[in-house]
């Protein structure tokens, strides 16, 4: 790929943002009605290709039950309040009645100082899964070698490691960093880990015997990485190129395939189709989740880079709400923004090019359009 000299002692690659691209139509249509956008992972099969994102604006134990009826796969956070408070619901309210930005910040990092507690992790991970969907739970890289016995002993069903940037070579010289070959080869349920954002980095993450990993940082509604400490990668680019290395992965490996997940920058329903295109084999959604009138935030959303003791990359944002988890994920739409009935949209976009089946659609033909730069 050509590199631009952003002056004589640097150079860059021009990377794109789902905003960037556009999805082109092929010779062919379909009908809706015979688009599957039903996706498999491990032994687990979802009829729509989406995880909620372990934030508590967007997940709790009750959520992630009907998510999962749904047909998606909600992704519980362990460090979240849900397993530091027994009945965290006072402070939901509060989080949501405070008018000030700064404020909240504060206050956020008050609650969330409140200890993780294993008891609470089993009791949330056996509520969801006593209700019979597939159970799923996330913890980051730096609790996982704490809290992993406990959420393995509870019964998950999926293992998430999420963290604003997971790599398979982190190096630590005040602590035994966790060794991911090791702990996932160990572990009997499928791990998915991330985030990541280049070639090499998933590259080596899928040497690990990830399930799958999940591509971005930085690019969340909630998320002020960027501005904090100046990493982004925009996702287009970022799935295509994570995209490439499972495909070198698999000839490496004799064949095993490992999922790619857009973990940023679905904020609308056109993000998934771009995200699908690029080589997603799913999507990680939060902020699109968040605005759901049955989600826990009520329309506030904030993830875990906000309540960092020394440095938050995040904030709390008032997102509003548009209508229930159901009407948001399957419809029916009520606004024309591409905040509603986000599936459904993506299975006309799949019709509307010719395709049936998602692993099919991840040849469909994109155009760059930087100067478009609007939905």
């Amino acid at each position: 790929m050509t590199e631009i000299e952003i002056g004589r002692g640097k150079r860059g690659r021009r990377a794109y943002a789902f905003d960037d691209i556009a999805v082109v139509p092929s010779r062919r249509t379909r009908d809706p009605k015979e688009v599957s956008i039903a996706w498999q992972i491990d032994a687990y099969r979802f009829e729509l290709p989406f995880l909620a994102a372990p934030m508590d604006s967007v997940v709790s134990p009750a959520q992630a039950i009907a998510i999962g009826q749904l047909g998606g796969l909600g992704v519980l956070n362990l460090e979240g309040l849900w397993t530091r408070y027994e009945d965290p619901q006072p402070l939901f309210d509060e989080i949501a009645s405070i008018s000030d930005e700064v404020a909240a910040t504060r206050r956020l990092q008050e609650i969330y100082a409140e200890p993780i507690k294993a008891e609470l992790i089993k009791e949330r991970i056996k509520q969801v899964r006593d209700s019979g969907v597939v159970t799923a739970a996330a913890l980051s890289p730096q609790r996982t070698a704490e809290f992993s016995k406990a959420v393995v002993d509870a019964g998950v069903d999926v293992f998430v490691i999420r963290g604003t940037t997971v790599s398979a070579e982190h190096v630590s010289g005040a602590a035994e960093p966790l060794n991911l070959k090791q702990f996932i080869y160990e572990l009997d349920v499928p791990v998915i880990v991330g985030g990541c954002a280049t070639y090499t980095a998933a590259l080596h993450l899928m040497r690990t015997g990830a399930a799958g990993v999940l591509v971005g940082f930085g690019g969340g509604a909630a998320h002020t990485t960027r501005g904090v400490l100046g990493i982004q990668v925009p996702m287009a680019t970022a799935v295509a190129d994570v995209a490439a290395a499972r495909r070198d992965y698999m000839d490496e490996s004799g064949g095993r395939y490992v999922h790619v997940i857009a973990d940023g920058g679905v904020g609308y329903s056109g993000d998934i189709p771009k995200a699908v295109a690029c080589g997603a084999d799913a999507v990680m959604i939060g902020a699109a989740l968040a605005r759901a009138t049955d989600a826990p935030g009520k329309g506030y959303h904030w993830g875990m880079e906000a309540v960092h003791e020394e440095l938050p990359r995040g904030k709390r944002v008032d997102l509003g709400t548009v209508g229930t988890t159901e009407e948001i994920l399957t419809g029916p739409s009520h606004t024309p923004d591409g905040t509603m009935n986000l599936f459904g949209a993506l299975r006309r976009a799949m019709a509307t090019t010719g395709y049936t089946e998602l692993k099919e659609f991840q040849r469909v033909e994109v155009t760059v359009n930087p100067a478009l730069n609007h939905r």
